[in-house]
């Protein structure tokens, strides 16, 4: 499905990245993964799947410039874009502030958007491109104690759009809106939120790989025809009328 193809996905050290880089290994991409940090964690994942990988903070354009220029001397070109890395803060809109707003925005919009920035010119100038940004079913609805998330996952759910018109024929830019998925941030949820979750139309959270699968698909020539999307991925859960 993505033989011949490299794939860069950034925040893929762990939860719905690394699930996304371990299955474009399997369908036969050569992935380069991201982190913010030299962690042991990354070093030993690029390890496990035989693959590079850069690390720099998102939200800093200049390391993120850099270090996509340095991995293209290595491999060439990067056929394939995948913005995973992301933070959530659950803070209430009269209690958020300054701080949350831009430190959030910084990594979700302006992280998202150096890296596109950065990769964008060689996509054009290998006349192929294929962009998938992690929305959220947030971008459609916000709940109750995440204005602040809600709204930068909104705002990647309009930069997709506009970066789909500004870039076609040749670069398709999509984004996944995934539902409750079990990655490590799942391990703070309280009662509620997993009561919550059980209300979707499957009656379950969603694995990782699950959102991989959704994310690859929009990645590969099979969504040949779709640009400028946003595909939720939340188990019928927007749908549940619970």
């Amino acid at each position: 499905m993505l033989k011949n193809k490299t794939i860069l996905i950034t925040g893929s050290s762990s939860g719905i990245g690394a699930a996304t880089a371990r299955l474009a290994k399997e369908y036969g991409a050569t992935p380069i993964l991201h982190g913010k940090t030299d962690s042991e964690d990354l070093k030993n994942f690029a390890k496990e799947l035989g693959c590079e990988y850069i690390f720099c903070d998102v939200a800093d354009k200049e390391a993120v410039d850099k270090a996509v220029q340095d991995i293209l001397v290595k491999v060439g070109k990067i056929d394939i874009l995948v913005n995973s890395a992301g933070i959530a803060i659950r803070s209430k809109f009269l209690e958020s502030t300054d701080e949350d707003w831009i430190n959030v925005f910084k990594v979700n919009v302006l992280g998202t958007t150096h890296f596109c920035q950065a990769i964008i010119p060689q996509m054009q100038k290998n006349n192929y491109g294929r962009i998938v940004n992690i929305a959220s079913i947030r971008s459609f609805a916000s709940t109750s104690g995440r204005p602040v998330y809600s709204a930068s996952k909104a705002a990647v759910m309009n930069l997709t759009a506009s970066m789909a018109k500004e870039f076609a024929p040749v670069i398709a830019v999509n984004a996944v809106a995934p539902g409750f998925t079990e990655t490590p941030i799942a391990k703070v949820w309280d009662e509620e939120v997993w009561r919550q979750l059980k209300t979707s139309l499957l009656g379950r959270v969603a694995q990782p790989k699950e959102i991989a699968e959704a994310i690859l698909f929009l990645a590969s020539d099979r969504a040949s025809f779709m640009t400028g999307q946003t595909v939720i991925v939340d188990g019928g859960y927007s749908i549940s009328g619970k």
